[in-house]
């Protein structure tokens, strides 16, 4: 709908305005003042005014203000009999769409009125967007009542009001990069972009280009200027994902610019600035690859200034169900299924599951049986056969308190500090290659 309201103290030339602008389709609301125009803004979802500017309670100028302050979405256009260039001026800054004479400017107003309703209308979708990506981002969409990610998300809301640093740790797949979006989302500069990179995606200078952006002719294909993350994220948030991936010389020029906030693009000579707030992820042990050095130990301490541990999944059963929902009715949507339920016993599988993938695998392991289901629940044959068949493996005689159990989480935990390099893990657990395989098969790991 595109709707109008006409604010002028003369009925007749209100009426024959009225009549114009319904005849080019739009909806027309009237008021004789500006204390009956107010009424109708709070009364009707108006787009846009039309207003006189001298009326017997009050100055259109003066009424413009108070407008924008109570709707600010709304686009004024101001409305004289006698033009002045100083109200114009005023008007104008104030927020006004436009400012034209009676009589002289009649020609202009319908042509006004199309580009006016097309900018109010583009401000409620952009605002109505900003609206969905605030939900989707906020904390409340962080889907869990555990303990522990109870305590995760109220240390992440105590944060975003901050500009310190944030390190974000956890296991591969746990949920780091939607605590920092929330994070953005929550912050003081979530207005301004949020720039993700991920370390581990790119070679040494590539990754160097990307985050510090180049200029024409520093090396081969740089065609033309390019930004980097760290000027796009100007004002705004940088995340940085698997940190610990980063060589050590970029470190070195990353820690320059946390201290100074000036940085050089490749090729350049002149540093340039940027104020941005920095959260950076790691499924890596920063202290130890520092200890060792691996990792540049004064940037490890000025990432560290907040850090918070994203619990894995396997400590978060209770997290299981509501997740599992989630995504039953994600992937239901998403293959046109009609929503499914889940049975019992696919639950209780997924429950007693180790969840070396975290929420991610989760997320596959429910569109994969969304997409096998034959009818209207989820049981426990569309499963993986390392799930379903798990309380028939070694699960059964494995106590929570046993070595056998403390050993299988250790070897877990290794295989993904390697990223799955079985070779490097068994170098780091001192063990044959062969007897890791054989413990990677004893206890259905990876």
């Amino acid at each position: 709908m595109k709707n109008v309201l006409i604010i002028d103290d003369e009925e007749k030339l209100r009426g024959l305005l009225a009549r114009i602008v319904k005849s080019e389709g739009f909806d027309v609301v009237e008021a004789g003042d500006l204390k009956s125009g107010f009424k109708k803004l709070e009364q009707h979802q108006i787009d846009v005014v039309l207003c006189d500017v001298k009326l017997p309670d009050g100055n259109g100028v003066d009424f413009l203000e108070k407008i924008k302050v109570h709707f600010p979405l709304v686009e004024i256009i101001l409305l004289t009999a006698f033009g002045k260039i100083s109200d114009g001026v005023r008007a104008m800054k104030n927020g006004a769409f436009d400012y034209i004479v009676k009589g002289d400017d009649n020609d202009k107003i319908i042509p006004l009125l199309y580009k006016a309703i097309e900018k109010s209308q583009l401000q409620n979708k952009v605002r109505q967007l900003e609206k969905r990506i605030s939900d989707k981002y906020s904390f409340d969409a962080i889907i869990g009542k555990s303990k522990g990610i109870e305590q995760v998300i109220d240390l992440a809301k105590k944060v975003a009001k901050t500009d310190s640093t944030v390190l974000l740790t956890g296991e591969t797949g746990t949920g780091k990069e939607v605590f920092a979006q929330a994070i953005h989302q929550n912050s003081n500069r979530s207005a301004k972009s949020y720039v993700a990179l991920n370390c581990s995606t790119f070679g040494r200078e590539i990754l160097e280009s990307e985050l510090f952006g180049h200029k024409q002719g520093a090396f081969t294909n740089a065609l033309k200027d390019k930004k980097g993350f760290i000027e796009e994220a100007n004002g705004g948030t940088l995340f940085l994902d698997e940190i610990g991936e980063m060589p050590i010389d970029l470190q070195a020029k990353l820690l320059r610019v946390l201290e100074t906030n000036e940085y050089i693009p490749v090729g350049d000579t002149v540093p340039r600035k940027s104020n941005f707030r920095l959260i950076t992820a790691t499924n890596r042990d920063l202290k130890t690859e520092s200890e060792e050095h691996r990792f540049r130990p004064d940037l490890y301490f000025r990432l560290n200034v907040f850090q918070i541990g994203i619990p894995p999944l396997r400590e978060r059963t209770k997290d299981i169900a509501p997740l599992a929902a989630y995504f039953v009715k994600q992937f239901s949507e998403k293959t046109n299924k009609r929503e499914l339920k889940i049975h019992a016993d696919f639950l209780r599988k997924l429950e007693t599951y180790n969840w070396p993938g975290n929420i991610r695998e989760l997320k596959n392991i429910i569109e994969r049986s969304v997409i096998l289901a034959t009818d209207d629940t989820l049981t426990e044959d569309v499963l993986p056969y390392e799930i379903r068949n798990q309380q028939d493996n070694h699960n059964k005689s494995i106590s929570a308190f046993s070595l056998q159990s403390a050993e299988k989480l250790h070897i877990q935990k290794v295989l993904n500090y390697t990223k799955g390099n079985k070779a490097e893990a068994a170098r780091l657990l001192e063990m044959g290659i062969a007897t890791l395989y054989r413990k990677i098969e004893e206890y259905k790991l990876q």
